[in-house]
C-alpha cells in the first residue's frame, strides 16, 4: 500500500458515499487510475464493504452494555458451541477472544434493563460452561470512531 491508497483509504472511511469522481479529485488522481486502485484494495480485501452509519439510540437502543464471559470448560466443542451462539445473536453487536481475566468480552445493544436481561436469561446463560458473566454499562461515549489510522510504512 503506497501513500495514494492510503489517502483512498481515510476518504472514503469518512465519506463512502463519495463518487468516483469526487474520490479521485480528493485524492489528486484522474478517474480511471482511482477507480482501478479501489477495485484492487476491493480485491485483496483491504476494503471489506460499504455500510451506513446507524445512530443506535435513533434505532430504539439506547443501552449499550459490555460484558466480560468467563469460560468453565474450554473443550473445542464447548467453544464452537459459545461462538456460533454469539454469532446468531444480533444484540451483540462485537466479541472479542480476551486475554487476563476473562475469556470473551461483548458488545450489546439493548432497549431497555428488561430486554438485557432476558438475553442474558435467555441466550447468554443457557449456553454450556458459562463459568461468570460480568456485565457492565456504558452511560456515556467519549469518542467512538469507526477510522481506521491507516499509515504508510516508509519506503513504500
Amino acid at each position: 500500500m503506497d501513500a495514494i491508497d492510503a489517502r483512498i483509504i481515510r476518504a472514503l472511511q469518512r465519506d463512502g458515499r463519495l463518487t468516483n469522481l469526487e474520490l479521485a479529485e480528493e485524492v489528486g488522481l484522474s478517474p480511471s487510475p482511482c477507480l482501478r486502485r479501489v477495485r484492487n484494495l476491493e480485491a485483496a480485501g483491504v476494503i471489506q464493504g460499504y455500510t451506513a452509519l446507524v445512530d443506535q439510540k435513533a434505532c430504539g437502543y439506547p443501552i449499550t452494555c459490555l460484558v466480560r464471559i468467563r469460560l468453565a470448560n474450554h473443550s473445542q466443542e464447548n467453544v464452537q458451541a459459545f461462538e456460533r451462539k454469539i454469532a446468531e445473536t444480533d444484540a451483540i453487536l462485537d466479541c472479542y477472544l480476551m486475554t487476563g481475566g476473562a475469556d470473551y468480552e461483548l458488545r450489546i445493544v439493548a432497549r431497555s434493563l428488561d430486554d438485557y436481561e432476558q438475553l442474558v436469561r435467555h441466550t447468554i446463560q443457557k449456553l454450556p460452561g458459562i463459568a461468570s458473566i460480568e456485565t457492565s454499562f456504558a452511560y456515556g461515549v467519549v469518542k467512538k470512531s469507526r477510522i481506521l489510522p491507516v499509515r504508510v510504512e516508509k519506503g513504500t
